[in-house]
């Protein structure tokens, strides 16, 4: 189970704060950035890496963790600002967005391998944090839950390109998809969906 790195930083820290985002390999759709702030490690074999769980399990678990974190913020980022200034910069954006709006003095905080800015408080930049830290599993669980139900949404009103089923990423219906009738407002014009398929 994971919480044991989390309970480290939580012997000198107020609390830890995860951050993870969903979404940064998408064709279409936000890249949804969560921060989520613990002040004790609850034991739960089920958080761990978002896309590790079924769709149904990441909808219980988030229901759970809503219970056990001290609280969480979610912040969207949309394909209009992604293709300004590029999918790394607004994902490190929103990030900083999201810690600023949660953390206190006295937290620390862990990001899934992006570099934050200098934000009052001491931050762990970790690759695949989310497998190695309960609090940035649980985050990546809110942003993946999170982002599905914008897709779903999004899919009610036009599901030309599959949304409700591939949320976005550029699997082989998706890319079809665009073959035949193109892009749609929503998707990234700076990603190259390449090979487009007939």
């Amino acid at each position: 189970m994971l919480g044991e790195k989390d309970r480290l930083i939580l012997d000198r820290a107020d609390a830890v704060v995860g951050v993870d985002e969903v979404g940064r390999g998408c064709l279409a759709g936000p890249v949804v950035i969560c921060a989520a702030r613990f002040e004790t490690i609850p034991p739960s074999r089920w958080v761990r890496d978002s896309k590790k769980l079924t769709p149904r399990r990441r909808v219980e678990t988030a229901a759970w963790l809503r219970g056990k974190c001290s609280d969480w913020v979610v912040v969207e980022v949309w394909q209009d600002l992604i293709d300004t200034i590029n999918i790394l910069e607004a994902t490190r954006l929103a990030m900083e967005s999201a810690v600023r709006a949660l953390v206190s003095p006295g937290d620390e905080v862990v990001v899934d391998h992006v570099k934050l800015g200098d934000l009052g408080v001491p931050i762990h930049s970790i690759k695949r944090a989310d497998a190695s830290f309960f609090s940035v599993a649980a985050a990546s669980i809110f942003a993946k839950v999170h982002r599905d139900g914008i897709m779903v949404r999004l899919a009610l009103d036009d599901d030309r390109w599959e949304w409700s089923r591939n949320m976005g990423y550029g699997t082989t219906a998706h890319r079809r998809a665009i073959g035949r009738i193109g892009r749609s407002y929503l998707h990234r014009q700076s990603f190259r969906a390449s090979p487009v398929l007939p």
